[in-house]
Formats: C-alpha cells, structure tokens, sequence
C-alpha cells in the first residue's frame, strides 16, 4: 500500500565505528626471525589473517575475512608493511599510513604468550597488493572531498534558510511496516527511491522523514520503534537512492500521534504503521 498524501515530523543519528584496546600491551622495539618468535619467554606464532581493513584505530586494525569474520590485529614499528603487484614484481616497504580503510590484506602475526588462540595478536608481516593500494587511496579521498562539499553545500543552505521554520509540502510518500517490524518491502523500497528521484528535479527541496506506530503496546516501546523506522527509511534513502544528508530536515519518531486512521480496526493499524516522507521547500525560497 503506498500512500501520497500530506503530513510531517525527524532526527538523524550517525556513528562511527571505534576499535580500541589496551595501549601499550603490544609495545615491541626488535623485529624478531620470522617462525622463531619468543614473547615472555614462549614460542608463540600467531595465524594469518586474510581479508579487508574494515576500521583503524591508532595503531590497530580491524580485519574482516570473506566469511565476515573480524579480527584485530596491533601493529608497530617493527611491523614489515609491503606492497607488491605480482608474481615477478617484488616488493617496496611502506608506512603505517598506507593501511587504509577497504584495503585487502594479508597479515602475519605472533600471539602473546599466555593469551587463547586468535586473541592478542601482533602483526609481524603485512602485505597487500599495489592495485588495491591504489584503489584504496582513490577511495579514500573521493571520500574526503564529498565530505569537503557536502559541508560547504550544508553551511550555504543554513545561510538560506535561517530562522525559517515554515516550508510549503510538495508530496508525502508513506511506507508501511508490520507489527512491530522495520523491514522494508521491496515495493517500499521502490517507492522510496521513485520519491527521491522526484524530488532531485524539485529546486531547493528537503526531505523530512517521520515515523509512526498504531496503538498496540507501551508508549516507550512504540517511541524506540517510531525513530528505527525513521533511521531505516533515511538510512535506505541515502545509501541506495542516493539523496544527500544535507538536505534531510532532523528525522523524528512520533509514536502512536498523528494517526491517518482509526486504530480499533486491523485495516486502520495497518495504515498507522508507517514512516512519512515530507518533501518540503521553504517559503522564502519556493519558486526561486
């Protein structure tokens, strides 16, 4: 069922993956001989880790195996980090800076004595290709410079609409949910990206994004439920239909308010349990 009508309401939350560990519990000044390793006094070689860095943390990385598996890995000084571009191309060292976030790796390690298998490991090798090197890098700052220009398009937009708080609403798109869920349907999530592409051709556009639930259950559960219908929505909206955060109004989840229909029927729940996505333009710049 998809619904265009008119209503409101939303708050966006990001976060950030931290990994972190105790520092100084790897700290190594001596490169010792490759499948000879001595810590505390035991001969402890660790296994190697293959797959892609997933997050970074001073001088930790979060490895992610094909099977989707994590591992983190310390690394230091004596860490050999080498880059190589085949069978007969050799190999250059190279700095920590280069491990980079979606970098393929292969890592060998040593385990510090006393500690259980896969746990406290300590990179001795770390190797990866010089392709992905180069791809990693491209990544990395294409991302930097979107960040760049999404935060000068934000501080233009804020200098427009300041101290306005009155926008005219273009179209609302309803998506629904089941009870209790917040799994979008594929006719929902077509919906969604038809809504966006729309709205990409409206000038000076933003999007609000509200949730809602019908009546059953307890106001706080029906609160926490409104808002992760909200984050799915926005979050679907800007990762696969490609709308840009700074132009999304602050999400919110508005409960059990607002409902478009009576809640004693099974067919007005169904319709009560929705996200609304307002397309707005403010007043002052509508037609410009």
């Amino acid at each position: 069922m998809r619904v265009v009508s008119t209503t409101s309401g939303v708050r966006f939350v990001l976060a950030a993956l931290i990994v972190s560990t105790p520092g100084g519990l790897f700290a190594q000044n001596q490169e010792p001989e490759e499948g000879n390793i001595v810590v505390n006094g035991v001969r402890n070689v660790g296994p190697e880790i293959k797959g892609v860095i997933t997050a970074r943390n001073s001088d930790r990385v979060k490895v992610t195996s094909a099977d989707g598996t994590s591992t983190i890995v310390a690394f230091n000084d004596a860490t050999r980090i080498r880059s190589g571009g085949g069978l007969f191309a050799g190999s250059r060292k190279l700095a920590a800076d280069s491990l980079l976030n979606g970098l393929p790796v292969t890592i060998k390690t040593w385990q510090l004595g006393g500690a259980q298998a896969g746990t406290n490991l300590l990179a001795s090798q770390i190797t990866f290709r010089n392709t992905d090197l180069k791809t990693a890098m491209m990544i990395h700052n294409a991302t930097a410079q979107r960040f760049e220009e999404q935060a000068a398009a934000t501080e233009a937009l804020r200098g427009r609409m300041s101290d306005i708080d009155k926008y005219n609403v273009k179209s609302v798109t309803n998506v629904h949910f089941d009870t209790g869920k917040t799994e979008l349907s594929a006719g929902d999530k077509a919906a969604l990206c038809n809504t966006a592409t729309t709205a990409q051709g409206t000038e000076n556009a933003l999007m609000l994004v509200v949730g809602y639930t019908d009546s059953t259950g307890n106001d706080d559960l029906n609160q926490t439920l409104s808002e992760k219908r909200a984050a799915r929505v926005i979050n679907y909206l800007q990762q696969a239909c490609g709308w840009k955060p700074y132009r999304m109004l602050t999400p919110t989840g508005m409960a059990k308010a607002d409902p478009l229909a009576s809640n004693d029927t099974p067919e007005g729940k169904a319709q009560n349990r929705r996200v609304a996505v307002n397309i707005l333009v403010s007043k002052s710049v509508d037609g410009m």
